[in-house]
């Protein structure tokens, strides 16, 4: 999912790192500072769980489980996003840092969105654990293939001859839908069980 340098024009960079700006001024208001060491677990996972990736013509294809930061962070899931992407650019040369803010705009504005589609869906006030259970694999699934939809737009719009490419990024993206919509689901039925304050909306 991250976007590598010299590949996207610069009015893409200029719209990715404004709207990214715009997100992380609005995730640092909302941050609710009792949360933070929650905010750290899942940016921490984040980083972790993206850093196994396979590359993928100028992106790659790798875990991202944005939808489970968004349900549970929110807003907050812009900055927590963004300092992974940031680290990984600097110690792996993931990404880059002229990228930065469109790979982050990618990944944490399908996050917020998944946290107002189904982040009430899984709130600890939903008493049926089927439904709960769904909303969390929808909310992985779709988290996805809305970041997958962005990065496509992305290419696509920066040089017409990526435009094969970005159909390609969707469909390389399908299995790792399915993936994280089960790996939201199980995680989002734990927390439930063991710690269901984690998912107030």
């Amino acid at each position: 999912m991250h976007i590598s340098e010299g590949v996207l024009s610069t009015p893409i960079l200029i719209g990715g790192g404004v709207l990214t700006v715009l997100g992380l001024s609005i995730g640092l208001k909302k941050i609710d500072y009792d949360r933070v060491m929650e905010v750290s677990i899942l940016a921490s996972t984040f980083f972790v769980a993206s850093l196994i990736h396979v590359p993928l013509g100028p992106g790659s294809v790798h875990l991202i489980l944005n939808g489970l930061l968004g349900m549970v962070l929110g807003w907050a899931s812009f900055p927590a996003i963004f300092i992974a992407l940031l680290l990984q650019a600097f110690f792996f040369q993931y990404g880059g840092l002229v990228v930065l803010g469109v790979n982050t705009f990618n990944m944490a504005a399908p996050a917020v969105l998944c946290f107002y589609l189904f982040g009430p869906l899984v709130s600890p006030l939903v008493k049926d654990p089927q439904r709960r259970a769904l909303a969390g694999f929808a909310g992985g699934f779709f988290s996805v293939f809305f970041s997958g939809i962005l990065m496509s737009s992305a290419l696509a719009l920066s040089d017409s001859g990526f435009f094969s490419i970005a159909q390609m990024v969707v469909a390389a993206h399908l299995p790792v839908m399915i993936i994280e919509g089960f790996i939201t689901m199980f995680t989002v039925s734990f927390l439930a069980k063991i710690k269901p304050e984690i998912l107030q909306s």
